[in-house]
């Protein structure tokens, strides 16, 4: 009875939380916006709206100045500057200086594949990070399209620690733009400043604005191991919020803070940008209905500029993997982009001793093995209660059986009847149960660690396990999880009479077998390790108590 409570128990925790992450996440998040929807929300956005038309103007946020320029918007035609670093390949758009794309040197795009990730891209599909000046008198809302930037040349390579690339513009009106796109070795971020002159005879307005654009259409999302695709920010009351597709359809973002940031996260990727901390700035997101992109950014306080002065600007792209130091470093909540759940207090720690098992064997399986066994092992007080209890039903279930035998189908006699067992033999029924449940937090928090953690991602193991963050292909791991969970069966007390009981019983492992063909192999193994870790405790535990019963008599 205490074995079916305990195997019950796992079933439910897991089924309910695969079955609570599928209810979060829109597995094929595709808002249809209508054309009058699409117009409520433009104008919904702070200040007054720009003018629409076909052009990428679309794309730009409205300023907060009361004035703009309805001035026809021309096409312009694009050139690419290409930027290599160690660390990643990115194409900067002379119109408007967007970054339309970066590729990610350090990551394939496919196990064992010669293509790099891209993750920033303006085919097949629209991901692009734009910025810009907005305002009274903003180059980007002039109404005559985005600035066409000069730049020196068109082709970069980082050859030193550092690389900084000045791209200008002067606008009719007289503002000298520079936008410098600044980058540093072994780094996915990207410093973005502009660095504005007056050269007029009059005061002049800007507001610098940040955005990423995406289509809502994408990757769809695997059933059993859901993952997060939309918007997320962070305010200065809020570390971290997820904000989805159908969000933003549904709502535009408007919320003024100190500092933030917002991005577009992915499984394993994410882009953001940062702007000035010490300031007032101004968090939204708009959808376009008629290619169906989402855009969420942030605008900074408009800026006068008096004649003859100079002012300066600065935001970080971030665009890259999920790496935890490196997030942080740029700021301080970025990092929680590796979504942990609400057990990231817990995850965030195990991932640090993972990190540092990892860096003293150099083979992420092992560390995986190597971090599941110290977690058992810290468990164990726990587990040995649970196993304690588990022996005590299973030494009544002789008892039970004459119960049963006795009372037939009454099951109202026989339920007091058993209550009566427990409580003259001093057994409590959910003695097993509470200590399984209290070590839930810990497995939900390492399952998290291993599907959230980019470094898992393509890492080998050995053997026939090339992947630890793929399914295992010869579907190894899942068979011998099934068999490690059936002797854990066998081990515990025998299963009630009941057919149907038996019959749940003798499927669960079948059925949690076929569950984790689906799942990353380094999940899988940190079941089987843990699952086989169990079974030596178990035999353990119970060899004493079988001692200490046959000392006693």
């Amino acid at each position: 009875m205490e074995s079916q409570r305990s195997f019950l128990v796992i079933g439910l925790v897991l089924v309910s939380f695969l079955l609570y992450q599928q209810w979060l996440v829109d597995y094929s998040p595709n808002p249809q916006v209508a054309p009058a929807q699409t117009e409520q929300t433009v104008n919904n956005a702070v200040g007054s709206a720009l003018p629409i038309s076909s052009d990428s103007n679309d794309d730009l946020p409205s300023s907060t100045s009361s004035q703009v320029i309805e001035t026809p918007i021309q096409q312009q035609t694009q050139n690419l500057v290409t930027v290599t670093t160690d660390a990643f390949e990115v194409q900067i758009d002379t119109k408007g200086g967007d970054v339309v794309k970066t590729i990610l040197l350090k990551h394939d795009a496919e196990h064992k594949s010669a293509d790099k990730f891209v993750l920033l891209s303006q085919k097949p599909n629209v991901y692009v990070a734009q910025s810009g000046l907005i305002g009274r008198n903003g180059p980007d809302a002039s109404g005559e399209g985005r600035p066409i930037y000069k730049v020196e040349k068109t082709e970069w390579v980082l050859e030193n620690n550092a690389l900084v690339i000045p791209m200008t513009y002067v606008s009719k009106e007289g503002l000298e733009v520079t936008k410098t796109f600044y980058f540093e070795r072994n780094k996915h971020s990207i410093d973005v400043t502009f660095n504005v002159k007056n050269t007029s005879s009059t005061a002049l307005e800007v507001q610098p604005f940040y955005q990423l654009k995406q289509d809502v259409a994408g990757d769809e999302q695997s059933m059993m191991m859901p993952t997060y695709r939309g918007g997320a920010y962070s305010t200065a009351d809020e570390s971290y919020e997820h904000y989805d597709f159908e969000d933003m359809a549904d709502k535009s973002l408007n919320t003024n803070t100190v500092g933030g940031w917002i991005g577009m996260i992915q499984h394993y990727f994410v882009s953001a940008w940062v702007p000035a901390k010490d300031q007032q700035n101004n968090i939204y997101s708009r959808v376009l209905g008629n290619n169906q992109s989402a855009i969420i950014g942030v605008k900074s306080p408009a800026i006068v500029i008096n004649a003859g002065d100079t002012v300066e600007t600065k935001a970080t792209l971030f665009s890259g993997p999920k790496n935890q130091e490196e997030l942080g470093n740029i700021h301080e909540t970025l990092d929680l982009t590796v979504d942990y759940g609400f057990l990231w207090f817990i995850s965030q720690m195990l991932f640090s001793l993972l990190i540092t098992i990892y860096g003293v064997v150099g083979n992420w399986g092992i560390a995986i093995i190597l971090i599941t066994i110290f977690v058992k092992t810290l468990m164990y007080p726990l587990t040995k209660k649970q196993y304690e209890s588990m022996a005590k039903m299973r030494a009544l279930q002789p008892k039970m059986e004459q119960l049963k035998q006795r009372f037939g189908d009454d099951r109202q006699k026989f339920g007091q009847a058993t209550m009566e067992l427990y409580k003259k033999e001093k057994v409590n029924p959910m003695g097993g149960c509470l200590p399984l449940i209290l070590q839930m937090p810990i497995f939900l928090a390492l399952y998290w660690v291993f599907l959230e953690s980019v470094e898992l991602r393509h890492a080998p193991f050995g053997l026939w396990i090339s992947d630890l963050s793929a399914a295992d292909p010869y579907y190894i791991l899942p068979a011998l999880f099934g068999a490690s969970m059936f002797l854990m069966q066998k081990l515990s007390p025998t299963p009630s009479t009941d057919p149907m009981q038996q019959k749940m019983m003798l499927w669960m492992p079948v059925i949690f077998s076929v569950f984790f063909i689906m799942f990353p192999a380094g999940l899988v193994l940190y079941w089987f390790v843990s699952n086989v870790i169990s079974i030596i405790q178990m035999l353990i535990i119970y060899r004493n108590i079988d001692k200490r019963n046959a000392a006693k008599k």
